[in-house]
């Protein structure tokens, strides 16, 4: 049986990013309900790369000056400054510019082992001002689950 270690995020996400500035891919666990429905927390894994530029869609790790990491999408962008937002989230945005931006999600790991290329999340932004909806039913199923 595999234990299971727990590193704090500023230690451990420090490294992802020195890894990622030597161009090596990196795999980390999703943690948190920022990123639902498209990646569970503690099951789904996704894959990151440095990328040279970002778009709007991408999936990004991201520091933000507060001192701490997220995994979300990028919302907007405008010239060297990112908006990003997380799929579970309905309002709240971070932002930060293209030089904080760790790595982008290049395979989606699920928890049965499927892998897949992230899309850019086109029709999950349309439906932001019913996204409050969509989360509020599929929470409720997740509990049934």
């Amino acid at each position: 049986m595999i234990e299971k270690k727990v590193i704090p995020n500023e230690i451990l996400l420090a490294e992802v990013r020195r890894l990622l500035d030597n161009d090596q891919e990196v795999i980390i666990m999703a943690k948190g309900s920022s990123m639902l429905p498209y990646l569970r927390s503690e099951r789904d894994s996704v894959a990151l790369r440095k990328k040279d530029d970002v778009e709007v869609g991408d999936i990004c790790l991201a520091y933000l000056q507060e001192g701490r990491y997220v995994l979300h999408r990028v919302f907007a962008l405008d010239g060297d400054k990112v908006t990003l937002m997380g799929d579970g989230n309905i309002r709240g945005t971070e932002h930060c510019t293209k030089a904080d931006i760790c790595g982008t999600v290049v395979r989606i790991i699920k928890a049965s082992g499927r892998e897949f290329e992230p899309g850019k999340g086109r029709i999950w932004k349309r439906l932001l001002p019913v996204r409050r909806y969509i989360l509020a039913v599929y929470r409720r199923i997740l509990r049934l689950i």
